[in-house]
C-alpha cells in the first residue's frame, strides 16, 4: 500500500525571469542567522566547461595564452602504488570551501556565511572515453565512508597511519595529494588529471555562457540557500545557479537530492556551452575560457596542448555525449566512533560501476530508438508514472475508448488495471479523475498526461485513481518523472535525458 503523500502548499506566486535578462521582482533576503557552511559543490561544472569549450576547433592562437592564469599543484608527487591505468582519460574534479575571493555583497546576497572547514565540498570523477565521444561523470558523496592512507598532516606535519575518515576530509589533512590517494584507493582508477576550481568561476561562467536553463516538475524552497522556484522553466544567473546547486534542504534526499541537481545542472551546461555559439565565436569563447581558467588549479600536466587536443577530438560533444552516475550506497547513514554519520557504499555494486570505468564501457542503457525517445522526452511530473494506479472508465457512447485510453496511459507507464469499465453515465463531454486528496501529487502527474482534464478530490477514495473518459479526450501526452535517485540506486542517465525537455 504505497504511503499517503502530504499535500503540498501551493507555489508563491512570482513570475520567472525572463530569458536572458536578469529575473525581476526578486525577493529581498530574509534576515536570519546562517549555521551552515556554503554548498557550492557544483562549481567543478566549470572545471568539465574546460573541456566542453574546447570543442569548437579554436586555433592555438586564441588559446595559447590563457593557461597562464592557471594556478598549479602537483597532486602526484611521490605516489606510488598507483592503480594501473586503462583506456581513455580520467579526471578528478574537485570544489573547494574556501570563499576569500567572495565579495561582502554577494555572501550577504546568496547567504554565503559561516567559517570554511578547507574540505572538499564536491569531488566528481570524470572519465573521458578513449575515442573521446563519451563522457563519464561519477559523483562521490562528500560524506563517504573512506580509509585514508598513511600520511603526514600538511598543516601539524604530524605523521598519520591509515584510518577511517569521510571522504571530504582528506583535502584539509593532505591537500590534493592526499585526496587523489585515497579516491585512487577507493576505486581502483588511476587519476590521469587534476581540476580543483572555486565558487567565483562557476558564478561568472553561467553568466558568461547566457544563463542555463533548468526544469523543475515541483516548487523548490531551501530556507538556507535562498533558492525559491516555482515549478517550471526557469533561466538562471550564476547567482541563482549557485542557490540551486548548493540547495539540500528541498527533499528529504538531502544530499543525495542535491548530487542529482548538480550533475542535471551540469548536463544543462553542457547544453548551453555546445548550443549557444560560444564554441564558433572566438571572442566569446576567449571570454569564457579565461573566465573559467582564471580560478582553476590543475596538475602540471593540464596544459594548452592537451585542451587543444581534447577540444579537437570531442568536436561535436553534446548533452548526449555525456552521461552521470552516483556512487551506489549501501547504507546512508553508516555511524563511526569519532566521525559521525558516514555514506557506506555498496560494495559489489561500485565495484562493478569503476570496473566499467577502467575497462572503458559505458554507463548508461543505449540510447533508445528515435520513438522511444520521443517519448522519454515527456512533461516532467512530480510522481513516476509507475508508482500511480489508475482504473479507467468509458464515460462516451464510443465503444472501445476505455480499452484504449487504458492501453495509451500504460504504454506511458502508468499502472492501470488493464480492465476498463463504463462509466456511470455515457454522456461525459470533459474528461474527470477522482482522486483521494491524500494523493495529490498523483493526481496532478495523471492529469498532466490528459491536459484538460478536470480533477476531482474523493475523501477516503484510497491511493487508486479514477479516470472517466470524456469525448474531449484526443490522446495522452508522455510524462516522466523530475527524480530518479534514491538512496543506493545506480540509476546512470545520459545528459539528454536530464536537460529540459
Amino acid at each position: 500500500m504505497p504511503v499517503p503523500q502530504r499535500p503540498q502548499r501551493p507555489p508563491q506566486s512570482r513570475p520567472a525571469p525572463p530569458r536572458r535578462r536578469p529575473p525581476q521582482g526578486t525577493r529581498p533576503v530574509r534576515s536570519r542567522k546562517q549555521d551552515e557552511r556554503p554548498r557550492w559543490g557544483m562549481r567543478v561544472a566549470t572545471g568539465l566547461s574546460v573541456l566542453v569549450l574546447g570543442a569548437g576547433g579554436i586555433g592555438h592562437a586564441l588559446v595559447s595564452g590563457l593557461e597562464d592564469g592557471i594556478g598549479r599543484v602537483d597532486p602526484f608527487k611521490d605516489m606510488k602504488n598507483r592503480p594501473q591505468g586503462g583506456h581513455g582519460t580520467n579526471l578528478l574534479l574537485v570544489g573547494t570551501d574556501g570563499r576569500d575571493t567572495i565579495t561582502k555583497e554577494e555572501k550577504k546576497k546568496y547567504r554565503l556565511g559561516g567559517a570554511p572547514c578547507h574540505c572538499t565540498d564536491t569531488i566528481m570523477l570524470v572519465h573521458l572515453s578513449a575515442d573521446r565521444r563519451r563522457a563519464s561523470v561519477v559523483s562521490l558523496p562528500r560524506d563517504s565512508y573512506a580509509e585514508m592512507p598513511a600520511h603526514t598532516d600538511r598543516t601539524t606535519g604530524e605523521r598519520h597511519e591509515s584510518h577511517p575518515v569521510k571522504l571530504n576530509a582528506a583535502y584539509a589533512e593532505g591537500g590534493p595529494t592526499l585526496t587523489v590517494r585515497t579516491v585512487e584507493n577507493m576505486t581502483k582508477v588511476k587519476i590521469d588529471h587534476y581540476l580543483e576550481v572555486d565558487f567565483t568561476s562557476f558564478m561568472k561562467t553561467v553568466d558568461a555562457v547566457g544563463g542555463v536553463e533548468i526544469c523543475t516538475a515541483r516548487p523548490m524552497k531551501d530556507a538556507y540557500t535562498g533558492l525559491d522556484l516555482p515549478a517550471g522553466t526557469h533561466e538562471l544567473n550564476g547567482g541563482q545557479a549557485l542557490q540551486y546547486v548548493r540547495s539540500r534542504h528541498v527533499d528529504v534526499a538531502a544530499d543525495l537530492g542535491r548530487m542529482e541537481r548538480q550533475q542535471k545542472f551540469m548536463a544543462a551546461l553542457i547544453k548551453q556551452a555546445t548550443s549557444s555559439g560560444v564554441l564558433l565565436n572566438p571572442v566569446r569563447f576567449r571570454e569564457v575560457s579565461t573566465t573559467v581558467l582564471g580560478s582553476v588549479r590543475a596538475d602540471k600536466g593540464f596544459g594548452t596542448e592537451q585542451m587543444l587536443a581534447l577540444g579537437k577530438a570531442m568536436k561535436g560533444f553534446g548533452p548526449a555525449s555525456s552521461e552521470f552516475a552516483s556512487v551506489p550506497v549501501g547504507d546512508p547513514s553508516f555511524p563511526v566512533k569519532g566521525i559521525g554519520s558516514t555514506v557506506r557504499w555498496d560494495a559489489e555494486k561500485s565495484e562493478k560501476l569503476f570496473a566499467d570505468l577502467r575497462e572503458d564501457k559505458p554507463l548508461a542503457p543505449p540510447k533508445p530508438a528515435a520513438g522511444a525517445e520521443k517519448q522519454a522526452a515527456g512533461t516532467l511530473v512530480d510522481v513516476a508514472p509507475k508508482e500511480i494506479r489508475v482504473q479507467v472508465y468509458n464515460g462516451t457512447p464510443k465503444d472501445g475508448l476505455g480499452r484504449s485510453v487504458d492501453e495509451a496511459l500504460r504504454a506511458t507507464g502508468f499502472a492501470t488495471t488493464q480492465a476498463p469499465l463504463n462509466g456511470e453515465t455515457r454522456d461525459r463531454e470533459r474528461t474527470l479523475v477522482e482522486y483521494d486528496p491524500r494523493w495529490d501529487r498523483s493526481a496532478k502527474s495523471l492529469a498532466a498526461a490528459l491536459p484538460g482534464s478536470e480533477l476531482k478530490p474523493v475523501k477516503d477514495q484510497g491511493p487508486q485513481m479514477r479516470v472517466t473518459v470524456g469525448s474531449d479526450f484526443t490522446k495522452v501526452h508522455p510524462v516522466k518523472a523530475e527524480s530518479r535517485q534514491t538512496a543506493g540506486d545506480f540509476s546512470p542517465v545520459r545528459g539528454d535525458e536530464v536537460v529540459c525537455p
